[in-house]
């Protein structure tokens, strides 16, 4: 999907904004000799876009305009070394929105609705997204927030909530809640909009049984404004992408070289008319493709396929890449198996080997230890790796309210 004029403009408008700032990347096209772009070989010049060189920046150092153009900012929710200080301007505030709200008239949402948000406020992204989206369509927003898992199911059979906007990891857990206390026929549910990790087809087979709604995938990350960048549409898994205000590639990981429509990589994208904080060709991490063809729904966004994972969440064990994604097919393949799990990776000093253990959870119809033996023979023929497998009960293992951390890498301990 090569870059069109129109975007190219922008992107030409955007590098000379960035220029005129002074700011962190500014020194950056200084450096490089980049001064605009005319055509697409001008625009694969422009260097990447990397998390850590927003962390350089930190706090405000990738803001493009002055300060009283600033109306609010956010931060990432990434756990580790400086945080990502994401500044908006009434206009990109604006422009979220209204993204988002696209985002729930794709997914068949209308002013009818009745949409109750139970990701977090504030610094996150989520919360505050959901919400402004919402308010754009005109729906009617139940701003939940996280947690209090017994106020949000009186919320949403008293006030007879339509949608459900949520974690997969927590809406896995309103699911299990509604199935232990019986209270299906009380709730009316009709869609859920589900964001901000990865999930496995069994995990959201459960959550739309049990529920007993459409789901659809909400895409987005902070760097790039937050959720609401692009959704799915009804019966369709490719989610689109508005390149009105964003241009997107598919690149190698490891050569950055761009790869063409149909083929896997990692996502970057370009922000084409962001003012506080415009990024232009950022590397996500998040590996997926960019669907060829044009949709059933007649919309002309291009289409990205479900997100497959993080290439930074590849982990090692006995020279073998892998990712908690290729785990995770295998559990949906296995017969009464949910779609809850964690990896634990350790080093066996006195054999000096590491060794990989499985814990799933599984129900109680199914025998525990056979069922171990056909993860551990799926694992070995599929991964070349076999693992230690543990089964236990459903609900042994524990609920978030936001991301389920799925591997625990105890090598460096």
């Amino acid at each position: 999907m090569r870059i069109n004029q129109t975007q190219l403009e922008l992107v030409d408008k955007q590098i000379k904004r960035i220029l005129a700032s002074g700011n962190y990347y500014s020194g950056v096209y200084k450096r490089a000799g980049i001064s605009g772009v005319s055509s697409y070989e001008d625009f694969l010049k422009i260097p990447f876009t990397e998390k850590a060189d927003l962390r350089n920046a930190y706090p405000l150092g990738i803001q493009a305009v002055p300060d009283e153009k600033i109306v609010r900012i956010h931060s990432s929710s990434g756990t580790t070394g400086k945080p990502v200080i994401i500044p908006y301007t009434a206009k990109d505030v604006d422009d979220w929105a209204t993204m988002f709200a696209r985002c729930y008239e794709i997914a068949g949402i209308t002013r009818k609705d009745r949409i109750q948000i139970t990701p977090g406020y504030g610094l996150w992204t989520a919360g505050i997204g959901f919400q402004a989206g919402c308010e754009k369509l005109g729906a009617m927003a139940i701003p939940m927030g996280p947690g209090n898992t017994e106020k949000q199911l009186q919320m949403m059979i008293d006030l007879q909530s339509t949608v459900i906007c949520a974690t997969s990891s927590y809406a896995l857990l309103l699911a299990e809640e509604i199935n232990k206390r019986g209270l299906r026929d009380k709730i009316k549910l009709k869609k859920g909009v589900i964001g901000s990790e990865r999930w496995s087809d069994a995990k959201r087979a459960y959550i739309a049984r049990e529920l007993g709604i459409e789901l659809y995938d909400i895409y987005g990350l902070t760097e790039i404004y937050g959720p609401g960048i692009g959704i799915n549409c009804p019966g369709e898994t490719g989610m689109h992408i508005f390149d009105d205000y964003l241009y997107t590639e598919i690149i190698d990981p490891k050569t950055g070289e761009v790869l063409p429509d149909g083929e896997e990589g990692e996502i970057v994208i370009t922000t084409l008319v962001k003012e506080g904080a415009p990024l232009i060709r950022f590397r996500t991490h998040d590996l997926s493709s960019i669907m060829p063809g044009k949709c059933h729904c007649g919309r002309s966004y291009p289409r990205l396929t479900t997100i497959k994972g993080r290439s930074d969440d590849m982990f090692k064990v006995h020279g073998v890449n892998m990712f908690p994604s290729q785990i995770e097919e295998i559990l949906g393949e296995v017969d009464g198996v949910s779609s809850e799990y964690k990896i634990d990776i350790a080093h066996d000093d006195l054999k000096n080997r590491d060794i990989m253990m499985i814990t799933a959870e599984a129900d109680g119809r199914v025998d525990f230890q056979k069922t171990a033996e056909a993860l551990k023979t799926l694992c070995k023929s599929r991964l070349n790796v076999t693992p230690n497998v543990a089964i236990v009960s459903l609900n042994t293992l524990p609920r978030s309210e936001k991301k389920t951390q799925r591997v625990f890498d105890h090598r460096g301990d």
